[in-house]
């Protein structure tokens, strides 16, 4: 891989505009019910009509950012408008508390079993009022945030299947979103309310999951920061610590904290390197700390979030601190992610490859797979290698 910053941003940008966003523009929206269709095979046709209120989200979002921070675009715009509508009316309980799945129509499949549907309510609704200006987009976006507050310590409530008192862990995925939440929040949100959540959320992540001493993020602690030899407890999912390590690297660079930045750069480094398949190249879904066998069959497949996250994490490595390894890093990745994933014949990207790099299922959507990894990773790099390009750009941390 020989090219320039600028040929990057282009080939970032060009995907986002001209492959992958026109793809979701064309066959997602559910124009007669509302929402959005997500399941859909590899020409965009649907297969399935259920809604998950995770993937209607994340594209209220999409959309949102799009208008705000690429160009205004009317149907950008409206397509937003067309799933928060759907949401706000059909999304919530009585309480509420955010469903996890709804039918077509908007009837209620799944209750609201963790509060991870609330966080990318917020994260939507956040944004789409400032797309808009509407001020009951704004209402829904702070009841949201503050269900995720009040519910982060016990994020399944009644939900919860595990026996209390016996084996309590608490998840990665918690703190590591509320912290890229609270930051998309921002502009909602007195500078006193982000200081104490950035606060504790970056704390909690790169203390109580990071082990200092192999550098790797855990994916289950005990509520103390304790390790617990099971295969929950040994459970290494490279792809979130490495996105975790981007939601620091861009507080961090955001609070000029030279030293934070710096260990989430290292964590990166230390899971590629730990994650990566010597044999067929790309990185493994799931890892056991200890090399036990991981409980997760799919743990050697290759996921499409995994890689374009690692991208997006290693382009603000290197924008912000300029380490070799980061760039390294990033050419092998780059390499591998652009010839497995793309679809050449009709466009987006697969989500699951087997081992060996081929396509496992060919959908573009699905119950997991939305209008979000993707094109949000492209806009990143984009931006990324866009500022690296300009003689104005500036490694403010050095390394």
């Amino acid at each position: 891989m020989n090219v320039s910053f600028s040929t990057l941003a282009q080939q970032y940008q060009d995907t986002l505009l001209n492959n992958v966003v026109p793809f979701w523009m064309q066959h997602s929206p559910d124009w007669e019910q509302g929402g959005y269709f997500t399941c859909l095979n590899r020409q965009g046709q649907v297969y399935d009509t259920d809604k998950f209120i995770w993937l209607q989200n994340r594209q209220v979002w999409l959309f949102s950012m799009l208008y705000t921070h690429v160009d205004p675009r009317p149907e950008w715009l409206q397509l937003a408008a067309h799933g928060a509508k759907f949401l706000a009316r059909q999304g919530r309980d009585a309480k509420g508390n955010w469903y996890f799945a709804l039918n077509r129509a908007g009837q209620p499949l799944v209750q609201p079993y963790n509060i991870f549907s609330d966080c990318f309510a917020a994260m939507a609704f956040s944004k789409y009022a400032l797309a808009s200006g509407e001020d009951w987009a704004k209402d829904v976006a702070r009841q949201s945030y503050q269900t995720v507050l009040r519910r982060q310590h016990n994020p399944k409530g009644q939900y919860n299947k595990v026996y209390p008192d016996t084996r309590p862990l608490k998840s990665l995925a918690v703190p590591m979103i509320l912290a890229n939440l609270s930051l998309e929040m921002s502009w909602l949100l007195s500078e006193a309310e982000l200081t104490e959540v950035l606060d504790a959320t970056v704390a909690e992540v790169m203390t109580d999951f990071l082990d200092g001493d192999r550098s790797l993020l855990y994916e289950n602690v005990t509520p103390a920061g304790q390790h617990v030899n099971c295969f929950e407890g040994r459970l290494i999912n490279p792809g979130h610590g490495i996105e975790a390590m981007w939601f620091m690297i861009d507080i961090a660079h955001r609070r000029q904290d030279t030293e934070t930045l710096n260990r989430a750069v290292d964590v990166i480094l230390n899971t590629l390197n730990f994650a990566w398949d010597p044999e067929h190249g790309g990185l493994f879904y799931f890892l056991d700390a200890e090399g036990h066998p991981p409980q997760q069959l799919e743990w050697d497949q290759k996921l499409w979030w995994v890689h374009l996250e690692s991208l997006v994490a290693l382009a603000m490595a290197y924008r912000f601190t300029g380490r070799p390894a980061c760039w390294t890093w990033y050419q092998q990745l780059h390499d591998y992610t652009w010839s497995h994933f793309p679809d050449p014949d009709y466009g987006e990207w697969y989500g699951y490859l087997n081992r060996c790099g081929q396509p496992f299922l060919n959908l573009k959507g699905g119950k997991w797979k939305g209008c979000f990894h993707v094109p949000r990773a492209l806009y990143l790099c984009w931006q990324q290698f866009e500022a690296l390009s300009t003689s104005d750009v500036t490694r403010a941390i050095s390394p």
